[in-house]
């Protein structure tokens, strides 16, 4: 019965590369420090041994736990689907792994996130919840983490960590814009939940351009949702039950929107002859839904690996400066649930 082969070693692939083993571990670990040839000579040579990094005693070296935790409100929601992708595109090739938690069904205590910081279970975060407190970011800040938490879509303010975002205000004006450009003046919007970071941005993007375009504003067509699609329900049922109703109405996400249409079409309305619905987000179903359904996009994917830079470069400390702030642009799909009024 024949041996089974050793393992290749590093001195193996240091041979065959015919480099110092130093100079491996500096391509496998940190890549930019090496020129290219040698970059290339090793990664043949680790190729040609099958040689395999032992990335537990790697990380045990290194003192790091070779993880990064995503923080997701709701893992249920559409939403988060592009997102994920593209956090998990941007770590591909890195040599971390990555741990999502849904905050949601397990909502973080106040010590929960700096106890994994604490404990050397992660190495950095990216939230893509804007509830954390201050209180609990203060005190990962005490465990040195706070150079390694990065906030995606959501963020808190007040707070001095990295935000990468779409432009919501942006979003809301290009909206309110196309409604008007069709000939929508009465023109009702249903908000997120009150004192959330999108909510107030978006908000801040419908008052501005409905002001610069000289549209009415009446109290009762500002509409307070949770982007659910059970608020959007709720919408539908208090403009049906309105003496004057709005013309078009602006979700502050597709699930809202499409909740909306809903609950019109079953109170006897139509959309877009009686009514025009614009959402935001362009989640996937947003294109196939009936009516297909004009919205904002904002690039999911992108979101997402740009968050995972910015952390990895957080992560390799390289002296680089790094955006603080970052508001991706965003873009109206024009669909069926838009049309000029009757």
């Amino acid at each position: 019965m024949s041996k089974k082969p050793k393992p290749a070693t590093i001195q193996d692939v240091a041979r065959v590369a015919r480099v110092s083993t130093a100079t491996v571990s500096r391509v496998l670990s940190n890549p930019n420090l090496v020129s290219k040839s040698t970059r290339v000579a090793v990664l043949e040579a680790v190729r040609e041994t099958g040689y395999r990094v032992n990335q537990a005693a790697r990380n045990l070296r290194m003192q790091r736990a070779g993880a990064v935790l995503i923080l997701v409100p709701n893992l249920g929601k559409p939403f988060y689907s592009g997102i994920l992708a593209g956090i998990s595109e941007g770590f591909a090739g890195s040599d971390y792994a990555v741990l999502i938690t849904d905050t949601e069904s397990n909502p973080l205590q106040e010590e929960t996130l700096a106890g994994y910081f604490r404990d050397g279970r992660i190495d950095g975060a990216i939230s893509l919840d804007g509830g954390i407190s201050s209180a609990a970011l203060q005190q990962c800040v005490t465990y040195g983490a706070g150079d390694r938490i990065v906030f995606l879509c959501e963020w808190v303010e007040g707070e001095a960590f990295p935000v990468i975002s779409s432009d919501n205000a942006e979003g809301a004006r290009l909206a309110i814009g196309h409604l008007h450009d069709l000939g929508h003046k009465k023109i009702a919007h249903v908000t997120g939940p009150d004192g959330n970071v999108l909510t107030t941005a978006r908000r801040k993007g419908v008052v501005e351009e409905r002001t610069r375009l000289g549209l009415p504003a009446r109290p009762e067509w500002i509409i307070r949702g949770d982007f659910s699609l059970e608020s959007g329900h709720e919408a539908a049922r208090r403009i049906l039950a309105m003496d004057e109703r709005p013309t078009a109405v602006f979700c502050a996400a597709d699930m809202v929107a499409f909740g909306l249409i809903s609950g019109l079409v079953a109170g006897g309305l139509k959309v877009p002859s009686d009514i025009s619905v614009v959402g935001f987000d362009d989640i996937e179903m947003s294109g196939s839904y009936v009516p297909a359904l004009t919205t904002i996009r904002q690039d999911r994917h992108q979101l997402g690996r740009r968050a995972a830079e910015v952390l990895l470069g957080k992560l390799a400390n390289t002296g680089k400066a790094l955006p603080t702030k970052s508001a991706l642009p965003v873009e109206l799909v024009t669909r069926a649930s838009s049309a000029p009024p009757n």
